[in-house]
């Protein structure tokens, strides 16, 4: 399969609200293949289909010896919300404090449509919140509080890489 291209804030796929996966085969299969492989590289932890250019409801990840894919995601969360440094392949280089809550659990189904669950706390579980608001067409930038939110459009605008 393929390690695809990063998709970057400014790009209207980002922003779209996914549609949910109801039909279960080899394009499945193909797609969270290639949603691991675009996970893998050192310094990734995972990516979620809008990233790669796919308006779909999936997400895979690869982060402290877990491996998988998630289709149609649920988020449940527990705990205080707290600041966590965070940082998005499609906002390369910029990294921002972000309220995330200290554990989470997604419910969804593998590439076949058979009903998984992965939780986890700390980084893992700011990374199933980060991914499930991609497919919400968020990107964490725009949760941060205001303030916050405002330095980081401004340093986005400035970056070479933003959609001009």
């Amino acid at each position: 399969m393929a390690n695809r291209t990063i998709r970057t804030f400014g790009d209207p796929v980002l922003r779209t609200v996914c549609e949910p996966v109801t039909q279960f085969g080899e394009s499945t299969v193909a797609l969270a293949q290639d949603l691991l492989d675009t996970a893998a590289p050192e310094g990734r932890a995972a990516v979620a289909a809008p990233q790669i250019g796919v308006a779909v409801r999936a997400f895979g990840y690869d982060l402290h010896g877990r491996r998988g894919v998630v289709f149609n995601p649920e988020v449940v969360t527990r705990g205080e919300r707290r600041d966590i440094d965070e940082g998005c392949l499609s906002v390369p280089g910029l990294f921002f404090p972000t309220p995330r809550y200290e554990f989470a659990t997604v419910h969804g189904v593998d590439e076949h449509g058979q009903p998984i669950e992965v939780s986890g706390d700390g980084v893992f579980a700011q990374m199933l919140q980060h991914e499930t608001d991609h497919l919400n067409g968020v990107v964490y930038v725009q949760t941060l509080p205001s303030e916050r939110r405002k330095e980081a459009m401004r340093q986005i605008r400035q970056s070479d890489w933003f959609m001009k």
